[in-house]
């Protein structure tokens, strides 16, 4: 009797680990693609994708803006036009949150303020990305000092370095983004 208790009690935990293991890998970032996080954020829009090279001044302005370093010249950018007019332009911003790299889609209306932040790709795990609510805090948000966690922008609980790392990621874009609408006016 005793063996046949133990031997079902080992079966029960057998089958709670199998169906936890399970409901854990079936847990996955909110991710979207890039191009339904480009519908989302401009319904009805076209989209012209750019490849940006940055010249040293304007890397050297857009890290002053940022506070940060701007890693790389190279910045991909989607302009989203409606109707024949810009309505808006979304950054690709690709960076390590703690030792695994996470990708944002960082929409801008026509005059520069965030409209929407995506993650596009997480590879941390899934427990440390940033929900929806979290990202829907730099709705509206421009490029000022207060634009940090613990000031415009609540921090995520369990989850500093993603809140930090979408922070910094969202100054570079408005940053870059300031940069390029005054050294490029006018120019295609």
């Amino acid at each position: 009797m005793r063996m046949m208790v133990r031997r079902r009690a080992a079966e029960v935990a057998a089958a709670m680990v199998v169906l936890w293991a399970g409901a854990a890998a079936g847990t996955t970032a909110d991710t979207l693609t890039r191009e339904a996080a480009l519908a989302h954020a401009y319904p009805g829009a076209t989209f012209t994708a750019e490849r940006v090279f940055l010249t040293i001044e304007e890397q050297r302005r857009a890290a002053e803006g940022a506070g940060q370093p701007i890693a790389s010249a190279l910045v991909a950018r989607y302009v989203a036009t409606k109707d024949g007019s810009t309505i808006g332009r979304a950054y690709v911003d690709t960076h390590v949150v703690r030792t695994k790299k996470e990708s944002l889609l960082i929409s801008l209306d026509a005059a520069g303020a965030v409209q929407r932040v995506d993650a596009i790709a997480f590879l941390e795990p899934p427990e440390f990305a940033a929900p929806r609510a979290f990202l829907n805090q730099y709705t509206g948000k421009r490029l000022t000092g207060d634009l940090r966690v613990n000031r415009a922008i609540r921090p995520l609980a369990g989850a500093t370095l993603t809140a930090n790392a979408t922070t910094d990621a969202v100054r570079r874009v408005l940053a870059i983004d300031a940069v390029l609408q005054t050294s490029r006016a006018g120019r295609k």
